[in-house]
């Protein structure tokens, strides 16, 4: 199964909060709100303004702030500024990666999936998902050979 990992759910989960308001925002505060451990959310700040996500303010009165509207981030970018670049295999990164790839006639098709993957992420918006959805279709089944 494909998952992202428990950083980056906290990551969205911070970013979704910090753009509710744009107003700037302790880390302290952050952990409360989204219930996670202070150096959890202080890690979790300090990728996402190191990939220039989020604007730092030091000080007494300091705090984090989104530098863009919620609707201009994408989910995409947020999972990218945690876990790297989004790809479904190493070949899908770039060249080289692989040990398997001059035996490999998958590398092409694994790329396609990786942008399509990619691309969904890109369209979803921290503003979206702050908005409550209602699924109208039936989830995702998915069928493994493993199950009981």
């Amino acid at each position: 199964m494909l998952r992202i990992s428990k950083l980056t759910d906290y990551a969205i989960l911070m970013m979704v909060e910090l753009a509710r308001d744009s107003e700037m925002l302790s880390a302290n505060v952050l952990a409360e709100r989204v219930r996670v451990e202070i150096p959890t959310a202080s890690k979790v700040l300090k990728l996402l303004s190191g990939s220039g996500l989020l604007e730092s303010y030091r000080g007494a009165s300091g705090g984090y702030r989104v530098n863009r509207e919620a609707g201009d981030i994408s989910v995409g970018e947020v999972i990218a500024a945690i876990e790297g670049p989004i790809a479904m295999t190493e070949c899908s990164v770039e060249p080289g990666l692989c040990s398997q790839e001059d035996n490999c006639e998958l590398s092409g098709n694994w790329q396609r999936i990786s942008v399509a993957v990619a691309r969904a992420l890109q369209e979803v918006s921290l503003a979206e998902m702050s908005a409550p959805m209602k699924i109208t279709r039936n989830p995702l089944n998915v069928t493994t050979l493993n199950a009981q």
